[in-house]
């Protein structure tokens, strides 16, 4: 089953616009709100679709990954003893400071029609 040729998101209306392939991550979240990572898939039980351990922040108006974040609350209680292991595992398995590689277009809704 090959993936759909276009997929409509729901962004935060404040979210920062997605970085170039290669630059920075500036937590745009279009990369997770389109699918969860390996990690993210555990989390979400899903492959498709938004990721369940994104999270936005207020304070500094972008998305972040909850594994990396805060994840005790993302484990909940049963899980929360491996909050140190996730964390370390999903920095990696997020690539963390490599940059963008995402590689996806992003137009307005009204764009799109």
């Amino acid at each position: 089953m090959s993936a759909p040729a276009w997929q409509k998101i729901h962004i935060h209306r404040a979210a920062p616009p997605k970085p170039a392939w290669g630059q920075p991550c500036n937590g745009c979240g279009q990369c997770c709100l389109v699918e969860p990572c390996p990690l993210g898939m555990v989390v979400s039980r899903k492959r498709h679709g938004a990721c369940d351990a994104l999270r936005w922040n207020d304070a500094s108006s972008r998305y972040c990954c909850g594994l990396v974040a805060e994840p005790a609350a993302v484990l909940g209680p049963r899980w929360r003893w491996m909050s140190p292991v996730v964390a370390r595992l999903a920095r990696r398995w997020i690539s963390a400071g490599s940059g963008c590689d995402a590689e996806l277009e992003s137009a307005p809704d009204d764009a799109v029609r």
